[in-house]
């Protein structure tokens, strides 16, 4: 009976180490992924300590957790400093919007007809909350600075982009981005809600938003959404330096490109 008795102690002591250990494992993993979440907006390349007081972790275990990113090829290390290893950039090009058939790829010929007729730069977004995420732009000699790289994020309510696609968005997603804190990247940028609502009835009107350097200082943009059963999925726009431009001359292009690519991928 005692045997028996040792026996079950031992299943129980074994049992919470294993989950001891399994969860102090999952905990690493978390931790783990937000060392590669912190170069998102740290530069190319991080120090180990940015990168650890970045997570809120030590240097020590920022230390520990790096070398098995590095020895798994995410990470890669230049001397003392840390960038982003290559195999996170093939990963990357294997998800939905960037994969043979995904957006990007369907977009991309419309892209390069739009900048053919307008010679603006032009720029491909998804939504993703109250932000925007940038698939693909497409750039010139001439054009105006880009300084959104793919792949980055901006506010939806300062972005032609963005407004475009947040005035095709269900009741509850606009209240709840209305509700929240709207940004000002510049004096520019619509800080009160009830005229950024305004706005946005506007855009549903026209299927047009502007962005007259709300975004950036200098630089103004229209923007048309792409839509799929009334809700805007993405949107493209075109943009340029203030003083370089009529936005009004590259609306129909726009228009069309943007009624292109919907029409493409309702097919």
């Amino acid at each position: 009976m005692t045997a028996v008795i040792e026996d079950r102690h031992d299943l129980h002591e074994t049992a919470r180490l294993d989950a001891r250990s399994d969860s102090q494992g999952t905990a690493s993993v978390l931790k783990a992924l937000q060392l590669l979440d912190a170069f998102r907006d740290g530069g190319p390349l991080l120090g180990v300590s940015e990168i650890g007081r970045r997570v809120g972790v030590p240097t020590s275990t920022a230390f520990r957790l790096l070398a098995y990113l590095v020895e798994g090829g995410f990470v890669s290390k230049e001397g003392t400093r840390y960038r982003l290893g290559d195999k996170l950039f093939e990963l990357g090009n294997q998800v939905a919007l960037c994969r043979p058939k995904g957006l990007r790829e369907q977009a991309s010929p419309y892209l390069g007809e739009l900048y053919a007729a307008t010679g603006m730069t032009v720029r491909l977004a998804v939504p993703e909350g109250s932000e925007i995420v940038l698939v693909d732009k497409v750039v010139g000699l001439r054009t105006v600075p880009a300084p959104t790289a793919i792949g980055g994020r901006a506010p939806s309510t300062c972005t032609g982009l963005g407004k475009a696609m947040l005035a095709f968005q269900p009741t509850e997603t606009v209240a709840r981005v209305l509700q929240g804190l709207l940004p000002r990247p510049t004096r520019y940028s619509l800080i009160h809600p009830r005229l950024l609502q305004k706005q946005l009835i506007d855009i549903r009107s026209t299927g047009l938003a502007y962005d007259l350097e709300e975004s950036v200082l200098g630089q103004v943009c229209v923007a048309a959404p792409i839509l799929h059963r009334g809700v805007a999925v993405a949107a493209i726009s075109v943009s340029a330096r203030t003083h370089q431009t009529n936005l009004a001359q590259s609306t129909t292009a726009l228009q069309r490109a943007a009624g292109q690519l919907q029409k493409t991928l309702g097919a």
